[in-house]
């Protein structure tokens, strides 16, 4: 997997695990190996406007997710692709105070994966569903580690 990440924030963050963890997740989605990815951590000024341009909603967020070649679960057979963009901000991810800052980049970065292969949280079903995937992957990856 070519996972290029950018780290454009000031915060110091475990960039070969967010990269491990993102291509972790790839692989048990059933993606390519030769697939394409990029993460960004970046400012909560640069995620505000962000948010602001692509989605048409004011504030920062945690995680923004920009599919490209609209890669679907288990097309590894269809060959390599473009994935898309990933951006995350540590300063939001902080405020959310549920967990370290390392473990919060970790949910966000798995999170941000399942959203690229067409995962929403719009309805319940679908909650549950991605919810679900992510819980399982971070605790199978956290075994490894």
């Amino acid at each position: 997997m070519k996972i290029e990440l950018e780290n454009a924030s000031t915060y110091k963050c475990d960039e070969s695990a967010i990269q491990s963890l993102a291509e972790f997740t790839l692989i048990k989605m059933g993606i390519h190996p030769d697939s394409e990815l990029s993460i960004r951590l970046v400012s909560e000024e640069e995620i505000t406007d962000l948010h602001m341009k692509w989605m048409d909603l004011p504030g920062s967020t945690d995680v923004l997710s920009f599919p490209m070649d609209e890669l679907k679960p288990n097309s590894a057979a269809n060959g390599p692709g473009v994935i898309g963009d990933i951006v995350l901000c540590p300063a939001y991810a902080e405020k959310n105070g549920k967990q370290s800052l390392a473990q919060e980049l970790e949910l966000l970065t798995v999170h941000g994966v399942l959203h690229l292969l067409g995962y929403d949280h719009e309805e319940i079903d679908q909650e549950v569903a991605m919810f679900k995937l992510q819980e399982d992957f971070l605790q199978q990856w956290r075994a490894l580690q």
